[in-house]
């Protein structure tokens, strides 16, 4: 089989195309041909050198979806639709940039759509995140409410605004760069914040002078303080992205979280195997109805990898970017 290898710590020429043996099925383990596999920037740190728990070589990926070609699990039989995210994809055992992956059973979410393979390859990290995020948040249909999405251009990020733009919200989202305003626009924001590293405030007044009901912080550890000063008092902020790092330095949760308001998190993590395959279901029933939109930026061949990785890298990206081998 064809396999994007990463063969060290360095840059996207550390991804080489190489002929691999086909795994062989092992008890609790099932081989999945891959139709497609979404690209993250968790699987970009990694090959930077960043994930010291993985050794090189290895084949990245974090997620992919497919069909079962040799199971093991009576529940899952030859020829299911599955799709298969983290649980160390790509990190302690061979992940999804590959012609076939074999995963642990416990990781596969049999799920029933008629979706194109790129369309479905573009769901299961990017929706599960955004729609366990608005969970974590309370946005629930028919909710309502003022969102603000830090880090809107992001995989993640478009998909919150489709989801959140189809339960009927007042939208609001930041990108650094004016060019992608539009994108934006048609995912369903209504109010575009050009960040440019300086206060947010001013700008998030101006459209909400009482502040967003709820703060999807995609940015991660470095804005979370200020996004906890932005949300309306009695508000939530979930952070549930790490663009500027993990930790908050110095962070005093008394005199930094304002009474009332509400900090939480999510971690895709919180949806391995069965826990999230109701979920992905869903998303993939309002993809299909049109309620949701994927919002796929590009599709690359398997051997465009390392075209694929760089672009992913220059933050050229405005949505999921998605490899098909």
């Amino acid at each position: 089989m064809r396999a994007a290898v990463c063969v060290g710590a360095g840059g996207p020429e550390a991804l080489e195309i190489r002929e691999l043996p086909v795994p062989e099925v092992r008890e609790g383990w099932s081989l999945v041909r891959v139709k497609g596999a979404g690209l993250n920037r968790s699987e970009l740190r990694t090959r930077q050198g960043h994930s010291p728990s993985v050794t090189f070589p290895r084949v990245l990926g974090i997620e992919c979806v497919g069909v079962v070609a040799d199971s093991t699990d009576p529940a899952v039989p030859d020829g299911t639709t599955v799709a298969a995210v983290m649980g160390e994809m790509g990190r302690e055992f061979d992940g999804g940039y590959a012609e076939y992956a074999l995963l642990p059973n416990a990781l596969l979410k049999p799920v029933i759509t008629k979706l194109p393979w790129d369309v479905l390859a573009a769901l299961p990290e990017t929706y599960l995140t955004a729609q366990g995020s608005l969970d974590a948040l309370g946005v629930a249909p028919a909710t309502g409410g003022r969102l603000l999405i830090r880090g809107g251009t992001s995989s993640v990020g478009m998909a919150a605004a489709s989801i959140a733009s189809g339960h009927g919200m007042d939208i609001a989202a930041t990108t650094r760069r004016q060019a992608k305003a539009d994108t934006l626009a048609a995912a369903g924001v209504a109010h575009v914040l050009i960040d440019d590293g300086g206060p947010l405030k001013p700008a998030v007044d101006a459209i909400w002078p009482e502040g967003p009901d709820y703060v999807l912080d995609l940015v991660g550890a470095d804005t979370a303080v200020d996004s906890l000063r932005l949300v309306r008092r009695g508000g939530t902020v979930c952070v549930s992205g790490s663009l500027s790092g993990w930790l908050i330095r110095d962070f005093e949760p008394i005199a930094m979280i304002p009474p009332g308001t509400r900090l939480t998190s999510f971690h895709s993590d919180a949806f391995n195997g069965s826990a999230g395959t109701p979920v992905l279901q869903r998303v993939i029933n309002e993809v299909e109805t049109g309620v949701y939109r994927p919002n796929i930026d590009r599709v690359f061949p398997l051997d465009d990898i390392v075209e694929a990785h760089r672009y992913m890298e220059n933050d050229q990206a405005t949505g999921k970017l998605v490899i098909i081998p």
